[in-house]
């Protein structure tokens, strides 16, 4: 069926740039703010220490708690509640002459009401080591995704779509720097899958663009544009909404555990979908993206580069 032949919505999502813009320059700059000034919250996972879970037959002041940490000696503990007021999670910092199962008897000493339900330890090599790798993998990932945009990709469209990923990365990680959630393992594992979701979302934008600069060669980018965002809309909506379903029954029912990962994802969508009409859209037209750009050139052997 041809696209004439499809009821699409008409909407001007590009007569809405400057909004866009605004909403998007707003975000990405506190975000990244925050990020150099405040850092972010890593769990246990990159720091090293000892996590410790209790809970109590009842509500519980979590000033109460830190006092009876702070007479117990145990400098620099946190807690905070662990999905009800009855659960509390403590995370106390690296001790060298204790291992865990001292720790947590000395807290459950400590809190006489409090009954175990887990400990876990990491050490300060272990936590340095995850760090490094952790972030390292993000790296990795992340320029494999960009060396595979250069090559599927004319320049113009590969800058919009790098454009894309690293605004979704940016403001989904700035979300957490802002907001002082716990950023672990789990949280970066849903970062990298954010990063194949939006280049996933872009690329089927972009591809549509790219049919419809050849089919419509009398259209000025911004039209071509509007219309391949159209087309793609119901698509757009259907698998976002479809995996976001998902992932919010996952943020509800999932538990406290993975609670991280499921708030990267959410974010991670949101964020994604938007940057697929707007952050890349919005650079092909600023670009000046034309039907030229999408002509078949010769390459220094004679064979035809037919990237969009």
């Amino acid at each position: 069926m041809s696209f004439e032949n499809k009821k699409i919505t008409n909407i001007d999502f590009l007569g809405k740039a400057r909004i866009a813009l605004l909403v998007t320059f707003t975000l990405l700059i506190v975000s990244a703010s925050s990020f150099f000034t405040k850092g972010l919250n890593l769990g246990i996972d990159f720091t090293g220490g000892t996590l410790v879970e209790v809970g109590f037959s009842e509500a519980v002041d979590l000033s109460e708690v830190r006092g009876a940490l702070i007479g117990a000696e145990f400098q620099g503990a946190t807690a905070q509640s662990f999905g009800t007021a009855e659960e509390v999670l403590i995370r106390l910092p690296i001790s060298s002459s204790e291992v865990s199962a001292e720790v947590g008897d000395r807290v459950l000493q400590s809190l006489p009401d409090a009954e175990m339900r887990r400990v876990e330890f990491v050490g300060p090599q272990v936590g340095q080591e995850l760090t490094e790798d952790g972030f390292l993998a993000l790296l990795y990932a992340f320029s494999g995704i960009l060396i595979y945009v250069m090559i599927r990709f004319t320049f113009k469209f590969a800058v919009g779509a790098i454009a894309a990923v690293i605004h979704d990365v940016v403001i989904t990680v700035g979300i957490f720097s802002v907001t002082g959630m716990s950023f672990d393992l789990t949280v970066l594992a849903a970062v990298l899958a954010v990063i194949g979701y939006s280049l996933n979302d872009t690329i089927v934008v972009y591809d549509r663009v790219r049919e419809n600069f050849r089919r419509y060669r009398e259209k000025d980018a911004k039209s071509v544009v509007n219309l391949s965002l159209n087309q793609t809309l119901s698509r757009t909506l259907v698998t976002s909404g479809t995996t976001l379903f998902v992932v919010t029954a996952l943020f509800f029912l999932g538990g406290e555990l993975i609670h991280g990962f499921a708030t990267a994802l959410i974010i991670g969508i949101l964020v994604g979908t938007y940057s697929s009409i707007y952050v890349a859209s919005l650079s092909l037209v600023a670009l000046r993206v034309s039907g030229l750009d999408l002509m078949p050139v010769s390459n220094e052997d004679g064979q035809i580069d037919n990237r969009p």
